[in-house]
Formats: C-alpha cells, structure tokens, sequence
C-alpha cells in the first residue's frame, strides 16, 4: 500500500494521476466479470500509480427488511462466489479491495458476517498462500444516543417527505446505523498503512472512493476552508458517486468501470466492457440517478456543487474527463456535520394468495367482488380484537371504455397483514375462498371463480411485515465524524461537566478492528507486468481508440417515428426510481441537443404538468428543472400509496424501486406547436 503524499500541489504536478480505481460491478453480490477486471488490473497496475478495487455493496432500494430483519441484501453465497474472486485478484496482484455497506445495510453483524467469509475464503485448498491484513468499520448507533440528540433537537428528516422522529421509532427500530462518511476510512488507512481489504459498515456510497483518493494525496478534510482542499474533495465525490454504481454511466451499461483520479481532483471515467462507451450525457446524466436533484448532491458533512462541472469525450470515444466539481463543507456556514440514521422496524406479519380470473362476466364487476371478499372476512373474524389489513394487487385489468378491449385475463394477489402470522393466514385463507366461490350476477361458471395453484401452496406466509422507522439526518459533535481510535471528542456548547468541573468526553461513533486473515505470506513467484500490447479493453493510456466500440448515433430518431405523438418518442431515456425510501425521481434524457432544447423552450415539462400527470398539488413537488449538462428534466415527487406519503416497502408494496411509476411521462401528449418544430 502506497504511503500518502503531501497535498501542497506545488511540489507535484496537480494534473499528475494519483491512483486509478477499478469498480468491477456496481454492488458486491450481483456478479462480475472477472476477465474485465483482470485485464484492467494487469494494466494500470503496471504502469506504477497506485491502484485499488473498490465497490459499494449497500442500498435501502429494496426496502426495510435488511434493517429490520437483519437480512443481508444478497445470498451468502453470491457474497463468497464474489469475494473469491475478488480476493484471488488481490492476491494476485497486490492491490487494495475496500467496500462499504457490507451486508447491504452495513450493521455491524454483517460486517463480521463478510469478514467470516474472508477467511473461509483464505482457508479453501489452494490458497495457502492468501494473507490479508483486513480492517472491519463498524457504523451501528446506540439508542442512548439518538435519544440524546432527539432531546436536544438536533436529529431532522432527511427531505421534505420524511417524517419528525418520535420517541416510539427509537424504541421500535431493531438496530441503527450511520451512514459513515469518508473520515473513518481515512483514519483507518492511516492507522493501518499496510491493510490489504477494507470491509466497511453502513456508509454514504462515495466514503470509501473518497477517503483512498483523499488519503494518497494527503487531503486534510479538516482544512475545508481552503479552495483547493474544496475542489479536490469535490472531485473525489463526484468520481465516487459515479463509480460506485459501476458501469451505469456506460452505453450500453458495462458491469464495471475504471476512473483515474488526478491530484486536483479531476478524472476520467471509462467502461469496463470493450463494446460500451461513456459520453458526455451519459457520464453527467447518472449525476440525477436516484438523487432528488441532479446539481446539488448533499452527504455527510455537507455537499457537492455540480454546476460549474464539465464533461470531455477523449479521443477513444468512450472515455470522458471530468473537472469543476466543487465540495462545500458544513463548518464553511458554521453548520454541525451530520450522518444519516436508518433503521427498520416489524410492524405485524404477513400472508398471501394469488391467481387470476379469465371469466369476462365476473372481470367487469371484479371491484365489486372483491369488495364482498373484503366484508366476508371481516364478518368472519369479528372476534377479533387486533387490527389487520386486507388488500389486492391487480394486475391486467384494463379501462375497456378507454380501450375498447376488454380485459382476457386478471392476475391478484390477496396480500394481509396482522398482529401475528396465524392470524394473517387465517385472514388471507378466507378471502381465497370468498375469491373462488364468491357470486356475481350473471355467473354462469359455478364451479369456481378463481385460477390458483402457483408454487403449490393456496396461502403463502411472507413472515414478518418491515417498515422503514429512521431515515434521519443527526448533528455530530466536532470530531465524532471520524474513527475511534481510543481517544474522545470533547462536548461542546451545553454546558455539560463532570463532578470535577471539566467537560464531559465521549467516545467517537464509529469503531473498527484489525485481524490478519490467511496463513501465508502474501508473496507471489512473479510480479505481474503489461502484457496488453498498450491497451486495455480496447483503449491505450492517451486515451485512443484501439479496436472498435459500438456505434452510437447523436441524431433523434424519434424511436422509429416519422411524426412524434408523445414524449416516449422524443426522450432517449425516460426513467423512475426511488430517491431514497420516501421520494420517487424522474428523469427525461434528450439524445439529440436541438430536441433538448426544443422541448425545453416549449413549456410543455414543468411543475405543473408533472403534478397533473401524478395527480399532485404542485406545492408536493419536491424539485423539478432542466440540466443543461445531461440535455435532461429531472422531477421528484412523493413516494405516495393510498392516498398517502408512505416509505417504500411494507404493506402493499408493488414497486420498491420505484422504477415502474414513468409511464404518465411516456405518454404525456406532445402540443401541435411543439411537434411542428420537429418534424
């Protein structure tokens, strides 16, 4: 591991690489290709700057359940399946393997959990040789404190659409965690120069990408008044967000991508795969993905500014330079640094049934049936002094006076939740009956309404029913940011002292351990040296292009039409996900920059279209505008179910990320005025 260097930028070249950073797939335990990853690494590793692999391995996309049930995002088994390949890497060729998130939530049980893995992994016939010095972060709160910052006011919904914390959401939360900054990753590289795998807790997705540039250039982030430390640290950031979601920013996706940082701060980003390219939009478009906004992207300790940030395609076609992000701390406005606290919480437990109805007799009257089915279990559990809940999903059931074709086939799901299991069986068992043999007027099939049997199993138990409890942002006492390391920060400004009059102390938050794992001595017979003949997945270090990518054209196509109709046929991307449990984001991506602006001079996207299409009030909007960067409109909305703001996941979730909710923008009419100007 490459000792740091100073960060006074006159004594080196400001435009010299300072490490490259190879994100094989955009999260631990979805798969790689270890071919890709393996040329890369062969290659940068051979031309002497410092180089690591590090990948992201948490999200709350999928919903509570890893909070609240300690569930770890992934099958234990992608987890080794991964690793094992990723470790050999390391041994290989004597790089760093850093991670944050492990587990996919980041509590401190999977963080022992993937160091388990580690060695089991180091222990298999054949790598007798494996020895890793690995540090583990850990990033669970105790109660005690979020309480204590409840009390003093200092703890705030993360957003708009987040809820105040209540006393009864500490209480009934399973565990905590923070997302940990880039600090605790800095301290623990500086502490452990020589580590070898960093297997890191909860964390905000760019720490780990962060805290390795930071720590090679010998960034202070304790200096955040100085412009260069801003400008770096904002680079860093931008790379990190970008990077760890591995190839995404590629066209095609690639599974991976590779960034060289430079010492000012700028980068480059590529693909992992040959055939993919990354542009300009490409590159500043996955800024938006899955943020509320697309210019100011907050995180621990304050935020990044994008806006006077720029996008160079190199000569190879598929490589893009990034400069002029900007990192603006907390303390520049004398605000505390801040941490965001998620947590899950079980709110009851769950079962189902499923099937569908082909009868058009009964499919045109379906909502009155189903409504019967809902009396009929609750006339049948009238005795019944807990609360529970009785709903459908519907899927297929088509407008006929808005179509005119009437539906062929519906698909249900009957989903209940109740106080105990036993009694959401019993519930979801009886309204399947009421499903089957429910009357209608008009019934001619008296046999049985209702087509059921999937898996084998009329009633399917889902077990304990999550909820998200924390999604909060806490203040920090100066210096709680960073990692323990057996000193205290001292409190500050309430007044607190011991019996002796001196300021109380308190532990730092997060904490770490240190184990060597493998029995060898980490030496290789060989050292790796270039054999790629200048190039690697088809790109030489200028950035040329040396075999050939696919061909992508900068024209509007209109997707096929001669005469666009809808917005679907004009945007190149139109896309929806979650921005965090309690948003739903859009983004609309123009491929052609006269179109862009064609459509954005028009009027036709603005806050009041999207609350009409959602069927909002415009005072819900949570932000909406152009980004003249990725020739795109960006919207964000509330996460709403029912009539309600709700997080994702729990009861009645159909679509946790949120990715399915574009369609009202796909097929949002285009004025004749517009369409004139197109064609």
């Amino acid at each position: 591991m490459p000792a740091p260097t100073n960060n006074a930028t006159n004594d080196v070249d400001a435009s010299a690489p300072l490490c490259h950073i190879i994100t094989p797939v955009g999260m631990l335990g979805y798969g790689l290709r270890e071919d890709e990853t393996t040329a890369a690494l062969r290659f940068y590793v051979a031309t002497g700057v410092p180089t690591a692999m590090i990948l992201d391995s948490g999200s709350t996309d999928s919903g509570p359940d890893r909070l609240a049930q300690k569930k770890m995002g992934c099958p234990r088994t992608a987890y080794v399946r991964d690793l094992r390949k990723l470790l050999k890497l390391v041994h290989q060729f004597h790089v760093p393997l850093i991670f944050s998130s492990a587990g996919g939530d980041g509590i401190d049980e999977h963080v022992r959990e993937i160091v388990e893995v580690i060695e089991e992994i180091s222990a298999e016939d054949g790598n007798e040789g494996y020895s890793f010095k690995t540090v583990a972060l850990f990033s669970n709160i105790d109660k005690a404190v979020v309480k204590e910052r409840l009390s003093r006011r200092e703890i705030s919904g993360c957003g708009a659409c987040v809820p105040p914390l209540t006393e009864e959401d500490i209480e009934t939360s399973i565990c905590v965690v923070a997302q940990m900054g880039p600090e605790p990753f800095i301290d623990a590289m500086k502490a452990t120069p020589d580590f070898d795998v960093v297997v890191g807790g909860r964390a905000y997705d760019p720490a780990p990408y962060v805290a390795y540039c930071a720590y090679l250039s010998g960034l202070n982030p304790n200096d955040w008044s100085s412009p260069e430390v801003q400008r770096q640290f904002g680079g860093f950031t931008h790379m990190g967000k970008i990077l760890e979601c591995g190839g995404t920013c590629a066209e095609p996706k690639s599974h991976g991508a590779i960034a060289t940082v430079f010492r000012d701060g700028g980068f480059t980003i590529s693909p992992l795969t040959p055939t993919a390219r990354c542009t300009p939009v490409s590159v500043a478009a996955h800024t938006m993905y899955e943020k509320s906004r697309p210019d100011i992207l907050h995180g621990p300790g304050g935020y990044f500014d994008l806006n006077a940030a720029t996008y160079e395609q190199l000569p190879d076609q598929r490589s893009i330079r990034v400069r002029g992000s900007m990192f603006h701390f907390s303390k520049e406005s004398g605000l505390p640094y801040q941490v965001k606290l998620e947590a899950g919480s079980i709110i009851g437990y769950r079962s189902m049934f499923m099937g569908s109805f082909r009868d058009p007799i009964l499919i045109k009257q379906l909502d009155s049936l189903l409504d019967i089915v809902k009396g009929y279990a609750a006339d049948q559990h009238s005795d019944v002094s807990e609360k529970w809940q009785l709903d459908f999903h519907i899927y297929g059931k088509q407008d006929e006076n808005a179509t005119g074709t009437p539906s062929s086939e519906v698909f249900i799901i009957g989903e209940v939740l109740a106080a105990t299991q036993e009694l959401a069986t019993s519930i979801a068992a009886t309204a399947r009956i009421a499903v089957i043999h429910g009357s209608y007027p008009g019934q001619k099939a008296t046999s049985g309404n209702f087509a059921f049997g999937i898996g084998g199993k009329p009633v399917i138990e889902l077990g304990p029913c999550s909820r998200f409890s924390m999604y909060h942002l806490m203040d920090l006492e100066d210096g709680e940011e960073g990692l323990s390391l057996g000193d205290k920060v001292e409190t500050s400004n309430h007044g607190q002292v011991n019996g002796n009059g001196v300021p109380n102390q308190r532990k730092r938050l997060f904490t770490h351990d240190v184990s060597v794992i493998g029995k060898g001595d980490g030496s290789l017979s060989a050292v790796p040296v270039l054999k790629t003949n200048g190039n690697v997945n088809g790109v030489t270090p200028n950035g040329t292009r040396s075999t050939q990518v696919t061909s992508i054209s900068n024209g509007a196509k209109m997707n096929g039409h001669t005469k666009p109709v809808s917005l679907g046929d004009l945007a190149k991307v139109v896309r929806s996900k979650n921005a965090g449990p309690y948003e739903i984001t859009f983004d609309l991506i123009f491929e052609s920059r006269d179109t862009y602006l064609k459509v954005k001079e028009s009027g036709l996207l603005s806050a009041k279209a999207i609350a009409s299409a959602y069927d909002l009030a415009e005072s819900d909007i949570v932000w909406c505008g152009f980004f003249d960067p990725a020739q795109a409109f960006k919207a964000t909305i509330p996460r709403i179910r029912a009539g309600k703001r709700t997080p994702g996941g729990s009861f009645m979730e159909n679509d946790v990320h949120g990715s399915q909710q574009h369609l009202a923008l796909v097929n949002l009419k285009l004025p004749e005025e517009l369409v004139a100007t197109l064609v």
